[in-house]
């Protein structure tokens, strides 16, 4: 068998041998080892969300990638009143905004550059003046950029005006450290296939349980009822609809191995040991990064395309394709840009191969100094 490339995307992800080998088991729906795995697996991403159903708090699996979790939570629980304020610096914010209006859900858009973090000021004065907000979305990592945004410090803004708080967390739950209930957020949402390393398959939502049951009758849709599939969940372990019972057994391996590594902590330690190795490395062959340092998450980083009149993006792309290294495209939209991530099952090992790579392609395509 061909050895797998390596992946330094932001999903899906390079996994362990281990992780792929849980899914070598087929069960059906209603096995009650699927049911008790189910189970197992909500219980434990409330634990690493830092929170219990003891303080008021669900775990909610719904089929599909992390943007249908994503839009399970926008149509299910902003009700017919209701009116999102959506923090935007990036695609991912751009992509909650589209959903709110396919929907037809109120929405205020507060956009700010791509480089840029959200003002707190001007998030509260959005709040303080339009009365009309009950939901705030935004993105924990914008993937676009790779940039943090403080959601603690805009959790306290939002609960201040007494708002709903959904949190866009796909590229960075399980590996930056967020306690769900510190944070003020009553709605999280990732997927299996990031930081947590499992494969594609299905998204989660942390929610606040009252905030939940708030959200029933709201759904826009059937199979995106979040309140509906939580109430499955809960009432006898099942799913609404065919669930994706590979990708939760990789899943259940996959937290047992983030539990070995130090849990999210020690999963941090390695990505930011990922980050900076990569970034020094970078420099080193002349990239500059796309955002100052001091705004940079360990998740994902962009560079700056070389100027150089023989760089061509795809050709690149390609040649270190073929090399077995994958990056990915930039997607910001006034610079040309490519990122590279720093997750999954990657080691510094990995980065000084992808370096060397980088090296050699640059040579191959006449690129010397830029």
């Amino acid at each position: 068998m061909a050895k797998d490339k390596l992946l330094f995307t932001p999903g899906p992800l390079t996994t362990s041998e281990t992780v792929k080998s849980a899914m070598l088991h087929d069960y059906g729906s209603r096995d009650i080892v699927f049911i008790e795995t189910v189970k197992k697996v909500r219980s434990q991403l409330l634990e690493l969300a830092g929170v219990s159903k003891e303080e008021g708090y669900e775990s909610v699996i719904m089929q599909g990638s992390g943007t249908f979790g994503i839009e399970a939570v926008i149509s299910s629980v902003i009700p017919a009143n209701g009116h999102l304020l959506i923090i935007i610096n990036g695609a991912y914010g751009e992509r909650i905004s589209k959903m709110a209006t396919i929907h037809k859900i109120p929405q205020t858009r507060m956009v700010f550059e791509e480089n840029e973090i959200p003002s707190l000021s001007a998030i509260e004065k959005e709040l303080k003046s339009n009365a009309a907000i009950t939901h705030v979305a935004v993105i924990h990592c914008e993937t676009t950029t790779g940039i943090i945004n403080p959601i603690e410090k805009i959790g306290d803004l939002v609960k201040k005006y007494g708002k709903v708080f959904i949190v866009d967390a796909m590229s960075s739950f399980g590996a930056v450290p967020v306690n769900v209930k510190e944070a003020k957020i009553d709605f999280i949402i990732s997927s299996s296939n990031k930081c947590i390393e499992g494969v594609p398959g299905f998204s989660f939502t942390i929610a606040n349980r009252d905030a939940l049951c708030q959200a029933k009758g709201n759904a826009r849709t059937l199979a995106l009822d979040l309140y509906a599939q939580w109430e499955g969940l809960e009432s006898n372990g099942q799913f609404r609809f065919t669930p994706p019972t590979h990708a939760i057994l990789a899943f259940n391996q996959a937290i047992n191995e983030l539990m070995k590594e130090g849990g999210i902590p020690g999963r941090a330690k390695r990505y930011s040991r990922n980050h900076q190795q990569l970034v020094e490395g970078m420099r080193a062959l002349g990239f500059k990064e796309y955002l100052p340092i001091e705004k940079q998450g360990y998740i994902i980083t962009s560079f700056h395309y070389p100027a150089h009149p023989n760089f061509n993006f795809k050709d690149f792309y390609s040649k270190l394709n073929d090399k077995g290294q994958v990056i990915y495209p930039g997607k910001l939209s006034k610079v040309d840009c490519f990122r590279i991530g720093n997750i999954g099952q990657i080691y510094p090992k990995d980065i000084e191969v992808l370096l060397k790579c980088i090296a050699e392609v640059l040579e191959e395509m006449g690129i010397d100094k830029f």
